[in-house]
């Protein structure tokens, strides 16, 4: 089943319901919404795009966003959304390593990708895009649970980004979890577009299609916390995707302008490690509004989920350890910590994380060499080290490749970050290792420094010295005005790394 048919279902039940809003403004009903992309889809299949081709879509967050994306899959073609904060030459190599044969863009991106690509580009702001959106519409094309509905390009951190193949099943299933595992979904509600639609903000917008929700894109195109407060206030209830730093940025907004994000539903986040000050912290300003899922590209947003409830829970005996984890396994996967060689290992045992199940890729787009290293005997290698408890709540240490080894003793970057933040002059910090030759690796702590307050050295190794083991404490802070980031987010260790080569 094509995903597109949630689309249509939708247009013909609430077909006056308003569908697409830029800021307060709707600017599509939903049967509007389902013509303008069956009427796309129609110029897509004039123009060649036949069931399985890749369509390229370098946009930023705008409405006319979920036109593109669901234009392209009643053709029957495979999106290929790609981070509009990537470079133009980044987007041109992900457009040819995918064999997309055209691309839709945003009028502040198109200029610059002319100029490193050959493709046709279609400005969605100019006179073609609307004639091909008010022409007559096509049927939507028959897809399989198999078929490819989006070419995701993994973040590239450590070398040429990978193409997850996520199937319109894979969507589906995902999808269908989200009321079960992380929020139910009201026809009242809106879906807000704060974290890029190209990634997991994208990935929730179909069960908000099914639904016969509201869009919302905020005018300035990107993410912006006191326009997000704004907006709330006045056309919630608002759920929403946000990275771990969205929510920390968030928070400091709403204090500074003393307002508790009314209208505000559910902020669902997740794609980075969310310290458990950071979130106690949210939980306090904000109440009871959040629910942390854990994913990959790989299985997009649908390995676990913490409840809203488990979140908010300050009752329960284990309540800070919970809140550490990032919950217990979503309704359509199986979750196992494996050793070595991929056998399961006891509750209480650290090891990677391995999980299987409907929302879980094929493979990755032409490579099969590193398809065959990822998936083994049915099982998606995660590359991440975790623990599950007796409860089945997945603890997530870090990183394979950041895990810190110091004197034969694995130290987990993320719980020396834990205990970092809990000190007042710390507002971010993140851990690498540095080679020693006596211990093999030494802990350095990269710290930026919280408003108003001055790094101490001293402090925060008496800090850790009463919070985690000796030997896991930093041998050295280095004081930052901010971390490195990539464009979703995430802090970039290598750089952090290549930063101390260079300041030894």
């Amino acid at each position: 089943m094509n995903l597109a048919h949630w689309l249509e279902r939708s247009a013909c039940v609430g077909g006056d319901r308003p569908a697409l809003m830029l800021g307060g403004e709707v600017v599509a009903d939903y049967a509007t919404f389902h013509a303008r992309a069956a009427g796309l889809a129609c110029a897509l299949s004039e123009a060649g795009v036949a069931p399985g081709d890749r369509v390229g879509i370098f946009m930023k967050n705008c409405p006319d966003y979920l036109v593109v994306l669901f234009g392209i899959w009643i053709a029957g073609g495979v999106a290929v959304p790609i981070n509009a904060k990537l470079h133009a030459r980044e987007a041109a190599w992900i457009l040819q390593d995918s064999g997309a044969g055209s691309a839709f863009v945003t009028p502040d991106l198109g200029p610059g990708l002319a100029e490193v690509t050959e493709l046709p580009l279609t400005d969605v702001t100019g006179p073609e895009f609307a004639a091909r959106i008010h022409g007559p519409g096509r049927a939507i094309a028959p897809r399989a649970p198999e078929d490819m509905a989006w070419l995701f390009y993994t973040s590239g951190t450590t070398g040429r980004p990978k193409g997850v193949e996520i199937t319109h099943g894979m969507l589906m299933a995902t999808s269908l979890a989200y009321p079960v595992d992380v929020d139910p979904v009201d026809p009242g509600d809106a879906a807000y577009y704060a974290a890029p639609m190209s990634h997991g903000a994208g990935i929730y917008a179909p069960i908000h299609v099914r639904m016969g929700c509201r869009h919302i894109c905020p005018p300035s195109g990107g993410y912006d916390a006191g326009e997000l407060l704004e907006i709330a206030a006045h056309h919630g209830p608002l759920s929403m995707f946000m990275a771990p730093t969205m929510v920390r940025r968030l928070t400091d907004a709403a204090k500074a302008a003393q307002t508790r994000g009314e209208g505000i539903k559910t902020i669902v986040y997740g794609g980075g490690p969310m310290y458990v000050a950071d979130i106690a912290e949210a939980v306090d300003w904000f109440g009871p509004k959040f629910v942390q899922i854990y994913g990959q590209g790989e299985c997009p947003m649908a390995i676990t989920a913490l409840s809203r409830s488990d979140v908010a829970d300050r009752d329960h005996p284990r309540w800070r350890d919970r809140l550490a984890s990032v919950g217990r396994a979503q309704s359509v996967v199986e979750v196992a910590i494996g050793d070595a060689r991929g056998e399961a290992l006891p509750p209480g045992m650290a090891g990677e994380i391995m999980v299987r199940g409907l929302p879980v890729m094929p493979g990755y787009w032409q490579n099969p060499e590193a398809t065959d290293k990822t998936l083994r005997d049915g099982w998606l290698m995660t590359g991440d080290i975790g623990v599950l408890d007796a409860d089945g709540y997945l603890i997530l240490r870090d990183r394979s490749k950041d895990v810190i080894i110091s004197g034969g003793t694995n130290i987990y970057p993320r719980e020396v970050e834990e205990a970092l933040l809990l000190h007042p002059s710390v507002h971010e910090v993140s851990v690498v290792g540095r080679p020693s030759e006596e211990w093999g690796e030494d802990v350095v702590a990269f710290v930026v420094a919280a408003p108003g307050h001055a790094v101490d050295p001293a402090a925060l190794d008496a800090h850790c010295l009463d919070q985690i083991a000796r030997f896991k404490r930093p041998k050295d802070y280095v004081v930052l005005t901010e971390l490195p980031k990539n464009n979703y987010g995430k802090v970039l260790k290598t750089e952090l790394r290549k930063a101390w080569e260079d300041r030894a």
